[in-house]
């Protein structure tokens, strides 16, 4: 049967099944063909054995929905691998320019590691050299070159620290551009949603509400939940008729057998033989 080639449902379309479902439900009033509603069962009641009848109703529209999440998926996928390619081209784009941009962050990076060694080189080697006695003449100047590296050192802190912040905003503004249009579906994706839609209603929903309204056998009195309704034919089989036999019938009684006489042959001499 084609129900069983049918795909389910992806539980994030079970949300627009039902409202293309409350939808048909809400305009009712507008079909002739739907002018039973309340009468016989109402809104609700129509909407459960709808919701029963899931697998029935979605199978109708297989090859739109099939078509949807193929395009969806598609267009998930590009949009995966341009957001990955967005990360990385701003550092390639960068590097392939001159190599200025790299560079700069290279030295942002390396400047204060650097910076900070010598200044600590310069001190300690001042400071021991200013213990002994007689002091070195070059003692001075190596405290002096100390305390340039280390404000050298600190000049490089900050400005990796500004250069950290400005690319974290940067960062953050494009990817709030990014997310602007995303709650807008792709042109081809929305025509393929539109045509399932279409598919549902037309060939899935509004058939099963017609055949629901017609069925006698839904009571709308009944607390329980109204059964499905099918649209597939039931194919009713009947077993062979046995009957047990009449009493005092002789078509019931068993055969009698009489076991057969069997006697011994006489076996004997040829002075035996009878006469």
């Amino acid at each position: 049967m084609h129900m069983k080639s049918a795909p389910h449902l992806l539980n994030e379309d079970r949300a627009e099944y039902q409202r293309v479902l409350d939808e048909a439900l809400r305009n009712a009033h507008e079909r002739p063909d739907l002018a039973a509603v309340g009468l016989r069962l109402n809104a609700e009641q129509l909407r459960t054995m709808a919701l029963n009848a899931t697998a029935l109703i979605a199978a109708s529209a297989a090859a739109e929905y099939e078509h949807y999440v193929k395009v969806r998926r598609e267009m998930r996928t590009s949009a995966a691998a341009s957001a990955s390619g967005s990360v990385l081209s701003p550092a390639v784009g960068q590097s392939a320019d001159g190599g200025g941009a790299g560079f700069a962050a290279v030295i942002a990076v390396l400047a204060p590691v650097l910076a900070g060694t010598a200044a600590a080189i310069f001190l300690l080697v001042g400071y021991i050299l200013k213990m002994l006695s007689p002091t070195p003449s070059f003692a001075d100047a190596l405290l002096t070159a100390g305390w340039f590296f280390g404000a050298l050192t600190a000049a490089a802190i900050l400005v990796a620290a500004v250069g950290l912040l400005l690319t974290a905003l940067r960062n953050g503004a494009a990817q709030v551009a990014e997310e602007v249009p995303a709650g807008e579906l792709p042109d081809e994706v929305s025509r393929a949603k539109e045509a399932w839609r279409h598919a549902l209603l037309e060939r899935g929903i509004l058939p099963f509400l017609r055949a629901a309204l017609a069925d006698p056998s839904a009571d709308p009195a009944s607390t329980a939940p109204p059964r499905p309704v099918s649209r597939i034919p039931k194919i009713g089989f009947s077993g062979p008729e046995f009957s047990s036999p009449a009493e005092g019938s002789t078509a019931g009684q068993r055969p009698t057998f009489t076991s057969p006489d069997f006697t011994s042959p006489d076996f004997g001499g040829p002075e035996h033989r009878p006469d």
